[in-house]
């Protein structure tokens, strides 16, 4: 191909309608059809990154290889494409304006008044580019947050505008997902919403090319004819996205409705290769038909909002699918683990993971959580806060170490055995400034994690201030807390288990961040593999 294409997805009437899974089940059709695709997310909030926001107002802050704090969404690109993305897949408001306005200090624009136009705008589409004229892709799909008509995106949809005025129709197109609501008391679906959403794109200069409507009913064809006339479609490019029992169903049906097809005509690119979906299907498959089942505890104190874990529960399908087990997740809320109701909340469990997260709140259930398993012999996980729990509650409840702590909630404990790292004592600012992306880590011999790696050395992904204390390494592990995962570059003692327990393993890295459809992450499938096997213990042990 001599030139890169370019996809733009916007959305209407409502925001968390689906233009990630739209966009990445999209990429993963191109993909299936030999072309090489990528997917990027511009954000309209001023916030630099998401490293800094609340998990309850944003959900997961998702980590790449190369440090960049992004937005949930690139998890789900890596998920489908199998495909690691970059700081280059994320921009938002803040990031664009942060660019411009140090590009204005340093006298950059020799002395002109900087506005949004044409100094903001410009700054967004040599982003949007970015990714094109690295000559690494065919297709490049850009995903624009927030629905059209926010006032934050209004930079967005000019700079898109001017992009495919500059590119041209055979190089640029846009996909609008909007919603078709149907009225219970009327009995029917509504196309309305769909129409103004419609319109408001339009005065903003922009004309979309297909239209991709989320629906829970299915669309008739006088309604797909009513929208394609209303709405200056094709007929063909008004695209049905029912919903679905799994986001792994969106590609099968995107492909059933054509999206796929209908955006390489418009870009003027050869349709005739059939997609390749054996390995995708075969995944759905496993997942659809497991042969048994685990209830797995998912211990943390953001379990109200799903989105908060979403890596960690797309992990467990991954790994789910890949034991040919269906992973049934209970949400424990840390906080409200206390010493009477403990026994009701875990001890039906077939494993249990202790979740990542920041501060005090929750913590002692947590560690509460990590004892229940340590001392029943329940399969036990723990990612990132989850290993630093697990190590606090053995240094207090095995060697002795009463009041042991991490100074990110004690800054006084008696015995920090969690304390934060030395580069990070004197930082004044918060926003990525954490140790972030991919580390190597040597794996010990003889090691529950060098079996299920296969290899000696690994490199997994962090996001974390604190770290195991190597003061207290040695006295930890003459008790039988073994450090079996060593960073070979700082000497931070990455991963923890108790050889005394059957699986017992405490990370300080983010495996979830890695676990794709193609490549499940081991160590979930090897705890998955460890809830069964406990599973089946305890069921031939009733009949005993």
């Amino acid at each position: 191909m001599a030139a890169t294409k370019y996809i733009f997805v916007t959305g209407g009437v409502t925001s968390s309608l689906g233009k990630g899974i739209i966009a990445a089940s999209l990429a993963k059709l191109l993909q299936a059809r030999g072309y090489k695709a990528t997917i990027q997310k511009f954000d309209p909030y001023i916030n630099v990154d998401p490293g800094t926001l609340n998990p309850y107002e944003h959900g997961e802050c998702y980590v790449t290889d190369d440090g960049a704090e992004t937005d949930l969404d690139l998890g789900h690109y890596e998920r489908f494409l199998n495909v690691n993305t970059s700081q280059a897949n994320n921009v938002t408001t803040g990031r664009v304006y942060q660019s411009v306005i140090e590009k204005e200090r340093k006298g950059e624009f020799l002395g002109k008044t900087v506005q949004v136009v044409p100094h903001i705008t410009n700054e967004i589409k040599e982003r949007m580019q970015l990714l094109g004229k690295t000559g690494d892709y065919d297709i490049v799909i850009t995903e624009i947050g927030g629905t059209v008509g926010d006032i934050e995106s209004l930079p967005y949809i000019e700079s898109v505008r001017q992009l495919l005025w500059e590119l041209g129709e055979d190089n640029a197109i846009v996909i609008h997902l909007t919603l078709v609501p149907f009225l219970a008391a009327a009995g029917e679906l509504k196309t309305k919403p769909t129409q103004h959403s419609v319109k408001t794109l339009m005065e903003s200069g922009i004309k979309a090319d297909i239209l991709v409507c989320r629906t829970e009913h299915e669309l008739s064809d006088d309604l797909r004819d009513k929208l394609a006339l209303f709405c200056n479609v094709k007929r063909e490019a008004v695209i049905q996205s029912i919903d679905a029992s799994t986001i792994y169903d969106v590609p099968n049906l995107m492909l059933k409705e054509g999206l796929d097809t209908v955006a390489l005509k418009k870009l003027d690119l050869s349709d005739k290769a059939e997609p390749n979906l054996t390995q995708w299907n075969q995944f759905l498959d496993r997942h659809k038909n497991p042969k048994n089942t685990v209830t797995i505890g998912l211990v943390g104190k953001y379990v109200e909002l799903q989105d908060s874990y979403k890596s960690i529960l797309e992990a467990f399908i991954h790994a789910g699918a890949a034991n040919e087990v269906k992973v049934n997740i209970e949400s424990i809320h840390s906080e409200f683990i206390t010493e009477e109701c403990i026994n009701d909340k875990i001890a039906h469990l077939d494993a249990i993971l202790v979740a990542p997260g920041f501060g005090e709140r929750g913590i002692e259930g947590k560690i509460a959580a990590v004892q229940y398993a340590r001392e029943h012999s329940i399969p036990f996980f723990g990612i990132c806060l989850g290993m630093q729990m697990a190590v606090i509650e053995f240094a207090r409840n095995v060697v002795g170490l009463k009041g042991a702590s991490s100074t990110e909630m004690n800054p006084n404990a008696k015995y920090p055995v969690i304390s934060i790292m030395e580069d990070q004592k004197n930082l004044e600012e918060m926003g990525g400034t954490m140790r972030l992306g991919a580390w190597k880590c040597d794996l010990k011999d003889g090691s529950i994690v060098k079996e299920v790696y296969g290899t000696s050395q690994i490199s997994e992904r962090h996001r974390h201030r604190y770290e195991f204390n190597s003061d207290f390494k040695t006295q930890l592990e003459e008790a039988g807390l073994v450090a079996t995962g060593i960073n070979p570059d700082t000497g931070l003692v990455e991963i923890v288990e108790n050889p005394e327990h059957p699986w017992f393993v405490g990370v300080q890295y983010h495996p979830e961040y890695k676990s794709t459809v193609a490549n499940p992450h081991p160590l979930f499938v090897a705890f998955v593999k460890a809830a069964l096997t406990y599973k089946l213990l305890k069921a031939d042990a009733s009949l005993a």
